[in-house]
């Protein structure tokens, strides 16, 4: 993470996201303000880590940093607002929650949201920033976490193995048992299954596949 040139500034939160490709559940975001003064080694892209090495990870970040929070948009929130919206909703939520407010925030990815304090957008950043490559982390495993218990919920649909990616097997169960509750319906493969089923509660054959 040496090639990453932070701005001038004291207390930086570090923001990602995770869950912006799934077809259920919401998307979660994290914000967290390391201490410089308590490092944390190995922190890395969450995607590129064990998840044994994530979960030890998560209870370091939540011990040592000077703050983390979580945010949220549900899928609801996704469906009235689209995902990119429900996105950057979701990051103000995770800073606003912060117990101390941060000077500047570094964001992963081209965009960051509107907040009160300055920002930048950094591409790659949970591979180059220790803050965002942290808040990554917390991100999602609270997701994954999330998912495990949906599916005891759902036990048909297999959330624990694809967390809600538009995998093979979600989407055969997806067309086999419909949408659950918690399905974002303005998704498309979503929407084709709910217009499906209705055609075949209908009486009708179905000509979407």
């Amino acid at each position: 993470m040496a090639d990453f040139i932070y701005p001038d500034a004291r207390l930086i939160a570090g923001v990602d996201e995770v869950g912006r490709g799934p077809l259920v559940g919401a998307v979660v975001t994290a914000a967290v303000i390391l201490d410089p003064a308590n490092p944390i080694k190995g922190l890395a892209d969450s995607k590129k880590l064990s998840e044994k090495r994530r979960l030890a990870l998560f209870d370091e970040i939540k011990d040592k940093a000077l703050a983390w929070s979580l945010g949220r948009a549900e899928p609801q929130e996704i469906d009235q607002i689209n995902i990119l919206h429900a996105t950057m909703l979701a990051m103000q939520r995770a800073v606003a929650g912060l117990a101390i407010t941060p000077d500047f925030v570094l964001v992963d990815g081209n965009r960051c949201p509107a907040l009160p304090m300055p920002s930048q957008a950094v591409v790659k950043g949970d591979s180059l920033v220790a803050e965002i490559s942290a808040a990554s982390i917390i991100a999602k495993v609270t997701r994954d976490r999330e998912m495990a218990a949906l599916d005891l919920l759902f036990p048909d649909y297999g959330f624990a193995q694809h967390k809600g990616y538009p995998t093979a097997l979600h989407m055969e169960k997806l067309t086999q048992h419909g949408a659950t509750p918690h399905h974002r319906r303005s998704f498309a493969p979503v929407r084709n299954a709910l217009i499906d089923a209705d055609v075949l509660a209908a009486g009708q054959p179905t000509t979407l596949s």
